[in-house]
């Protein structure tokens, strides 16, 4: 099962990014992981509309809180059910637009409180690696 990340704007923050990288990479350890940063919703689109047989979730406060060991769960569950891909779709500092909200309507919330874009970006990423750590029985999430 590959996973993507589409990324509404870019990780200016370089202690952020190089997190964010690291956890990315312990992913890719486990799974395929595509992180792509796009300029706008058009280019989001573009990239959802490449493949629509994928399972599609938007980041979003609203939407569906699962703790870390829930989404352990709904990821095997999807591993299982032979998901080829799970896209997980970021927002940048203004949000998502109503398109994109329509185009994806699974949304998935890591909190009900709010966060910059590039700390959700970076908490989505040690969650999905935990998730991982948590499948395969690692002490990690300790």
């Amino acid at each position: 099962m590959r996973l993507r990340l589409i990324l509404l704007g870019k990780t200016r923050r370089p202690e952020l990014r190089a997190v964010f990288d690291d956890y990315i990479k312990r992913i890719s350890r486990s799974s395929p992981v595509d992180v792509k940063e796009v300029r706008d919703t058009h280019a989001a689109l573009k990239l959802l509309d490449a493949d629509r047989a994928a399972t599609a979730l938007l980041l979003d406060a609203g939407g569906k809180p699962l703790d870390s060991d829930a989404l352990a769960r709904w990821l095997a569950e999807q591993r299982d059910r032979g998901t080829r891909e799970i896209i997980f779709v970021c927002g940048d500092a203004d949000g998502f637009p109503e398109s994109l909200r329509k185009r994806v309507t699974q949304k998935l919330s890591l909190s009900p409180m709010t966060y910059s874009h590039e700390l959700a970006r970076v908490m989505l990423a040690e969650q999905l690696y935990r998730a991982f750590a948590i499948l395969s029985g690692s002490p990690y999430p300790k």
